[in-house]
């Protein structure tokens, strides 16, 4: 198994950059909320800070009209620019998705060094078909072309199928705090040529088990490495750096045991191929062995002939004599 990237969101200053840094997460992403306010010269900060170390910055935008978001790429500059809009409404794939696809071509075009993650949506595990399926895969294959990274993420739907009016931002997936169906995530994992992060609700008392069952490039985690305040709500934009140390630790557990198997794998497949290799030898030694058994039976045989006619000549030199 590969390094497991671990990201963490929603971080918006240097000092919290900086600790995150410390801690070995890999990419560390921010937000810009608003389309008006789009430029803070404290994200700005905290993005080159970020930069300046073996950490990636990435930057979640949440507005997509392509003069702005080409004014945001440009003054920020980050690794990665990430792109979460819903994808859906309630009639299935949105028409937003085909001018969604052309911006993300544009900032390919504009700025070819930031890559481009895409949140894929997901639904809640143990949703029922009746309340309309999330076409996650089919999402998947239409924006892979112009993105370098896919996060899931979970898309609350209602009973009535409803999902443009209960994601905690209208219009986007994200900071549900609650998990998608793994076995979709799985799934978009097998099918995609570019990395996928698992992220929906991750914690540090699930990710071990979410790399294990979804095999992702990535993990992330925002609300779950959040600090939480009197009543047991996440603070939003205040990272709590016990939960984002475990977050870190039980990602890169996971990643150890995936190499372990792996390395597992391989000696069983070495012994395999030993044990075969020494049936093909017993097989050459076999038919050594028989060979060696047809030699001295025709051997034997020859002995007999070769008696036979020394006894036919004896006789034959005393009828003579």
């Amino acid at each position: 198994m590969n390094k497991i990237i671990t990201q963490i969101y929603e971080v918006q200053t240097p000092s919290e950059a900086e600790k995150l840094i410390e801690l070995g997460v890999d990419h560390i992403g921010s937000v810009v909320v608003s389309r008006k306010k789009w430029k803070h010269p404290l994200i700005k900060d905290t993005i080159n800070l970020i930069d300046s170390s073996t950490s990636k910055s990435s930057l979640i935008l949440l507005f997509n009209d392509p003069d702005t978001v080409f004014r945001t790429l440009d003054y920020y500059q980050p690794d990665i620019v990430h792109f979460c809009e819903a994808l859906i409404d309630n009639s299935g794939i949105s028409r937003i998705c085909i001018d969604l696809l052309d911006l993300q071509k544009n900032v390919k075009e504009k700025f070819p060094v930031i890559k481009i993650m895409r949140s894929i949506p997901i639904s809640e595990p143990g949703i029922s078909p009746d309340f309309g399926i999330v076409p996650s895969i089919e999402l998947a294959r239409i924006f892979e072309p112009a993105s370098d990274y896919f996060l899931t993420d979970t898309l609350l739907v209602k009973k009535n199928g409803n999902s443009i009016d209960c994601q905690p931002v209208k219009g986007f997936v994200g900071i549900t705090g609650q998990t998608c169906d793994w076995n979709t995530a799985a799934k978009l994992v097998e099918s995609s040529s570019i990395p996928v992060i698992l992220a929906g609700g991750i914690t540090p008392d699930n990710v071990y088990a979410g790399i294990m069952h979804v095999h992702p490039a990535g993990v992330d985690s925002c609300t779950g490495t959040n600090a939480i305040d009197q009543k047991g709500h996440a603070i939003r934009f205040k990272k709590d750096f016990d939960r984002v140390k475990r977050f870190v630790e039980e990602a890169r557990r996971a990643e150890g045991r995936g190499r372990r198997t792996e390395v597992g794998g391989r000696r069983s497949e070495d012994r395999g191929r030993k044990a075969e290799v020494g049936g093909q030898r017993s097989e050459v030694g076999g038919r050594r062995s028989e060979d060696r058994g047809r030699r001295t039976e025709v051997g034997g045989q020859r002995s007999e002939k070769r008696k036979d006619e020394h006894r036919t000549s004896n006789v034959q030199h005393r009828m003579m004599n």
